[in-house]
């Protein structure tokens, strides 16, 4: 006598299984490339852009973050709103500000860098460099014929090519804020300047915001 046939619902379950398990695994396989993404992201070096409107809240968090530690003049969000062209961010691969820097018209032959910052993870790897060196192309394709800056600590910008002069040899800056300041005639900071025609030949990153 026959032996009865196996039941075929227990044929589809087992094909049913090896199915599933393959989901699994491509489903995990596909998670474990989406972490390897976000960890290359994370890791690729910050690309600098000219700032947008999109980024005026992101750079005042953080010069706010940063104020203290930086030695860093307070900024309005109402002052950055109008002024977010002159920025320099530099963005990582997750789309976070990781550093900023601001290039400011005092003539029309100086200009000034203001709000340099680069975040606390990001500091040691060369960020502020690169946003100095992109703010000098800029004020050099500008037409200006000098870059100032206003610092606690000299020694950075001091290997950047600026060297420290008198307060009083930047009058379009007492004129234009040190007149202002509380802190006039009693200033903790250097005043530093470094000569754009000294510069060798280089183009600024370009504007598209990337």
């Amino acid at each position: 006598m026959n032996q009865p046939q196996q039941s075929r619902p227990k044929a589809r379950h087992y094909v049913h299984g090896v199915h599933d398990h393959g989901v699994h695994d491509r489903s995990a396989d596909l998670q474990v490339g989406r972490v390897a993404r976000a960890g290359r992201a994370a890791h690729r070096a910050p690309q600098l852009r000219t700032a947008v409107r999109g980024d005026v809240r992101k750079i005042h968090e953080l010069i706010q973050r940063n104020q203290q530690a930086g030695h860093l003049l307070p900024r309005e969000l109402s002052e950055l709103t109008a002024r977010i062209d002159r920025f320099v961010v530099g963005v990582d691969g997750r789309g976070s500000i990781v550093a900023c820097g601001e290039l400011v018209p005092l003539s029309s032959s100086l200009a000034e860098i203001r709000s340099l910052v680069v975040s606390e993870k990001r500091r040691g790897q060369g960020m502020g460099h690169r946003i100095v060196d992109e703010l000098k192309l800029r004020a050099r394709a500008g037409g200006y014929d000098d870059l100032c800056v206003f610092a606690h600590e000299p020694a950075f910008f001091a290997h950047m090519g600026f060297s420290i002069v008198p307060h009083t040899w930047l009058p379009e800056k007492i004129m234009a804020d040190c007149r202002s300041c509380p802190l006039f005639r009693r200033c903790e900071q250097f005043a530093m300047v470094t000569d754009l025609d000294l510069m060798p030949e280089a183009q600024p990153t370009g504007h598209l915001h990337v």
